[in-house]
């Protein structure tokens, strides 16, 4: 009976073949380009369809397989409780210990100290105060920072000395030379120290020794791809090298942790990781290791710090939840929120527990740890998944060709690349072609920076030679913002709405948002009847530019006759790209702006011409 009944509903429902949705496509495009209006290019370097269909999965051959299987695309194992990961910076062990305790007790399971000074933590008796009323076995610790080869020795000691069992202590110790520009030649204790780290710690089945921090290429503005590739040629160069140190490919891999960020790209994240368990199964595999879980991918995910903004900073709330839900959809050991204020300041109490609580709402409230692998088997994830890895794995062997990661780092590919990848998103975002809420779209227009803004809105310096360099792709306008804050002046922008009234509001809400990117006043007006009236308000506002909104068949009467009322007394500007532009520009009206324009550095212009 349910076999009848499901084939009536089926025979109600019939398929529509991929022609068919096609022929209607091209219906609705009435001659459109297709490839130009429906294929998206991305930054990763492939192409992404309007759709796809079961058609477009054939010959995947990793379809079918179940969590905890290699090559372990779904998952390294049968469920996807990821840890929720806070990170504590040191500088008084006693203070630091409070912290760690406060969040123990609001669920953090995996707790981060990160040691910026190697007088922080130097004997025995600071890492007791450290760890003070912490249950080791109870918690996974990460350690880093420049003094952590001396802080894992005393770690392993404090184990013993407590009577833990070398199978029960979860740590990692983050030792990465490699992504710090250094070599794995010997030539620097950090690499001494990981040989020695590694060898020593074989018997500790939960302790990693090596932190690949894939999240450095990403807070220096890489692609997706250039993150999960040189963290991979990275990792590999770590690889080889422990096994040319003595250790087999199963003791060297089971001490790898990958650190990678996650970013508002949502799906394409989400293929990321999935991406990245495929990819590094199958580098392990290739030195045949004695056990496949040695195979499996160690990945915490980490919050994008690109992203977040200084002004409108909340905003990075949303950010942070949305940037986890892509990491606990596609599964990972352990999962960072960073805090919204990270950006400018020390993390609040208030801050640190909006960051977790972002984590725990996802598995408490919306259980998201109750299902594994969810995305697998959409037709879209999963030919992102292949795209990413058929991408990542194509610029891997470019590495690898130069020589491994190390060659290519001091070659200068690896720096040459993201820098690149940094100027087109940097572009990206002037253009506003990204959006970065707050900063080049829809800022709140009375904020006004506070001194902690101040402290840290800076220019994005110049790196040292051939090593990345971490910036934030809002800083640029934030700099821009911060020098009208700090002006002393009031610039004012005045919003002249006349002609057509729905084209008129509509160019002034665009022009409104435009001009507050950059800090200026704007004052808008719902509309006025004619160009008299609104000239004889804009100069009674005394605003600094005057900008006419209405249609593009108002422009070539209206916009002259504005212009010759307001005379040299505002910078006058006609918001929109109308037809009549060569007309507009032989009358003297040089000032346009649209979706079109480079935001940045249409206003940087009008705030120099401002003395600004």
């Amino acid at each position: 009976m349910a076999t009848t009944n499901r084939e009536k509903l089926f025979a109600e429902f019939p398929a529509v073949s991929t022609e068919t949705w096609e022929a209607a496509i091209a219906v609705d495009l009435k001659g459109a380009d297709y490839e130009r209006k429906l294929v998206w290019r991305t930054n990763e370097g492939f192409n992404l369809r309007p759709y796809y269909r079961a058609e477009n999965l054939e010959g995947l051959k990793t379809l079918g397989t179940q969590p905890g299987e290699f090559p372990y695309l779904r998952g390294v194992s049968g469920d996807n409780n990821w840890l929720t990961h806070q990170t504590i910076s040191v500088k008084c062990p006693k203070e630091a210990n409070e912290q760690a305790l406060k969040m123990l007790s609001s669920g953090v399971d995996s707790l981060g100290f990160c040691f910026c000074n190697a007088d922080y933590v130097q004997t025995a008796e600071d890492i007791d105060t450290l760890l003070a009323g912490i249950v080791l076995p109870a918690v996974e610790l990460t350690f880093c920072g420049k003094p952590v080869a001396t802080v894992a020795q005393l770690v392993l000691a404090k184990a013993e000395k407590d009577g833990v069992a070398k199978a029960d202590l979860r740590a990692n110790f983050c030792l990465d030379p490699l992504v710090k520009g250094m070599t794995v030649a010997g030539a620097c204790c950090d690499c001494d120290a990981l040989v020695s780290l590694v060898k020593s710690t074989q018997e500790y089945k939960h302790v990693r020794v090596v932190t690949v921090s894939g999240h450095n290429f990403s807070d220096a503005g890489s692609t997706i791809v250039e993150e999960l590739a040189f963290s991979l040629a990275a990792a590999h160069d770590y690889l080889v090298w422990l096994m040319e140190e003595g250790c087999t490919v199963d003791e060297a891999a089971k001490k790898i942790r990958f650190s990678l960020a996650v970013t508002s790209n949502y799906f394409m994240e989400m293929a990321k990781f999935r991406a990245a368990r495929l990819l590094w199964a199958n580098i392990v595999k290739k030195y045949e290791p004695a056990c496949d879980c040695s195979c499996k991918i160690f990945v915490h995910a980490r919050t994008s710090a690109w992203n977040q903004t200084v002004y409108d900073p909340y905003v990075n709330m949303l950010r942070g939840t949305t940037e986890a839900m892509s990491a606990a959809i596609a599964g990972v050991h352990s999962l960072e929120v960073l805090p919204f204020d990270y950006s400018y300041e020390t993390p609040t109490e208030f801050s640190y527990r909006i960051a977790r609580n972002e984590s725990l709402l996802l598995k408490h409230e919306s259980h998201f740890d109750q299902v594994i692998d969810p995305a697998g088997g959409s037709y879209y994830i999963e030919t992102l998944t292949n795209s990413i890895a058929e991408e990542a794995w194509k610029l891997f062997l470019e590495v690898e060709e130069k020589g491994g990661y190390e060659e290519a780092l001091k070659a200068g590919f690896i720096v040459e690349r993201v820098k690149a990848s940094a100027a087109a998103k940097d572009k990206a975002v002037a253009t506003r072609r990204q959006i970065l809420l707050g900063a080049n779209q829809y800022p709140n227009f009375t904020e006004v920076a506070d001194k902690a803004v101040c402290g840290c809105v800076v220019e994005r310096g110049c790196s040292e030679e051939n090593l990345l360099t971490p910036y934030r792709g809002a800083m640029a306008f934030e700099q821009m913002r911060l020098g009208v804050d700090r002006s002393g002046k009031e610039p004012k922008a005045f919003m002249l709405t006349c002609g057509n009234l729905a084209m008129a509001r509509a160019r002034a809400q665009f022009s409104c948002n435009f001009f507050a990117c950059a800090g200026i006043r704007v004052q808008d007006n719902n509309f006025f009847k004619s160009v008299e009236e609104g000239v004889e308000q804009a100069l009674a506002s005394k605003a600094d530019i005057v900008v006419i909104c209405a249609s593009d068949d108002d422009y070539a009467e209206l916009a002259p006759k504005a212009k010759e009322l307001l005379g040299d007394k505002a910078i006058f500007v006609v918001a929109g790209a109308p037809a009549c532009t060569e007309e507009l520009q032989a009358k003297g009206i040089n000032n346009f702006i649209s979706v079109k324009s480079n935001v940045l550095e249409t206003l940087r212009g009008y705030l120099k011409q401002m003395g600004i």
